[in-house]
C-alpha cells in the first residue's frame, strides 16, 4: 500500500482494496480466491505460489500481479520471465540457487557443522528445487550428510528436529515455505532448545531471534509489486511485463542467538553483513 501511494493510490479514495489471509489453510486459500475473483475487481494481487495457483484456477481473465513466488516457470503460471504470456506476472522472491549459499553460509557460521536437517515442505516444488539446490551444494562439500524435516506439519516439526538434535554437529537449513513461516517461532524455539545452528530465507526470522537469514527483503518486492499493479489499472497487460528476480540480496545475523548457542561469528562476515541484530 506504501508504494501503491507514490503511484497516486488511496484505500478510500481512488481505489478499494479487499483482502484475505488464509495463512497455511490451503481450504481457505482456494476459497478465499473464488470469494475475491467473485467480486469482479480489476486486479488482483497474490503472496505465494499457493495464491496464484487458487486464483489461476478461477480465473484466466482477470490480471494476478504476485510478489512472493519461487520458480514461476516451473510451476506454469508463467510461459517464461521474460514473456510470462497469460493474466500473470510479477516478481521472485528468490531463485533455487541461492539455496547453496544458505549451506555455505551456514558452514561459515558454524565449521564443526557435519549434520545438516533441510526444512522442507514436500508438498510445494519449490521445497523440492530448494532442496535439490542444497544436495547439490553439499555434493561438492566433503563431509556434509544431509537429511530432512517436513516443515508443514506441527508434530513432523518438533518430532524430527528433537531426533535430529540428539547427535553432536548438526545444523539446520530453514527453507523458503509459508508453513515455515506460519510456524517460525517454534521452529526457532526448537532450534534454540537443542543448540542447531541455523538460517533462513528472510530477515524476519533473525528478527524473532534465529541465528541468520540471507534472501532478499521481502518488503522491497511488495513495494516493487506496486509498480505492475499500477500500470495495469492504467491499461498495461501482464503479458507486457516481465516476471522479475530480486535486485539485492541481504545477509542479516543475530549477536543474541549466537551467543546462546556458543557461536563466534567470523569478523569477514559480520564486515558484510546488511544488518546485526544484536
Amino acid at each position: 500500500m506504501q508504494g501503491l501511494q507514490k503511484f497516486g493510490w488511496t484505500e478510500g479514495s481512488n481505489i478499494h482494496i479487499e483482502a484475505r489471509f488464509s495463512g497455511d489453510d490451503a481450504d481457505l486459500c482456494r476459497r478465499y480466491a473464488e470469494e475475491l475473483v467473485a467480486l469482479a475487481p480489476d486486479i488482483l494481487f497474490a503472496s505465494t505460489s499457493e495464491s496464484v495457483a487458487a486464483f489461476q484456477r478461477v480465473t484466466r481473465s482477470v490480471p494476478i500481479v504476485f510478489a512472493s513466488v519461487i520458480d514461476p516457470v516451473g510451476a506454469g503460471f508463467v510461459r517464461s520471465m521474460a514473456r510470462p504470456g497469460g493474466n500473470t506476472t510479477g516478481f521472485v522472491l528468490f531463485e533455487y540457487s541461492i539455496s547453496g549459499k544458505w549451506l555455505e553460509l551456514l558452514k561459515r557460521l558454524a565449521p564443526q557443522t557435519t549434520r545438516i536437517a533441510v526444512l522442507r515442505d514436500p508438498g510445494l516444488a519449490t521445497g523440492i528445487g530448494q532442496f535439490a539446490a542444497i544436495q547439490s551444494a553439499a555434493s561438492s562439500s566433503s563431509g556434509i550428510e544431509l537429511s530432512v524435516v517436513d516443515s508443514h506439519d506441527i508434530n513432523e516439526i518438533e518430532l524430527g528436529l528433537a531426533t535430529f538434535g540428539r547427535e553432536p554437529n548438526g545444523g539446520v537449513i530453514v527453507t523458503g515455505t509459508p508453513s515455515a513461516a506460519a510456524h517460525r517461532k517454534l521452529i526457532i524455539s526448537l532450534l534454540t532448545r537443542y543448540r542447531l545452528p541455523n538460517i533462513y530465507p528472510a530477515r524476519y526470522y533473525p528478527a524473532d531471534g534465529g541465528l541468520a537469514s540471507y534472501g532478499p527483503d521481502p518488503v522491497e518486492t511488495y513495494k516493487r509489486a506496486a509498480d505492475y499493479v499500477d500500470r495495469i489499472l492504467k491499461g498495461a497487460t501482464p503479458s507486457e511485463l516481465p516476471v522479475q528476480a530480486p535486485i539485492k540480496y541481504e545477509l542479516v545475523l543475530n549477536l543474541k542467538s549466537a551467543k546462546t548457542l556458543g557461536l563466534e561469528i567470523p569478523s569477514s562476515l559480520l564486515a558484510t553483513a546488511d544488518d546485526v541484530i544484536e
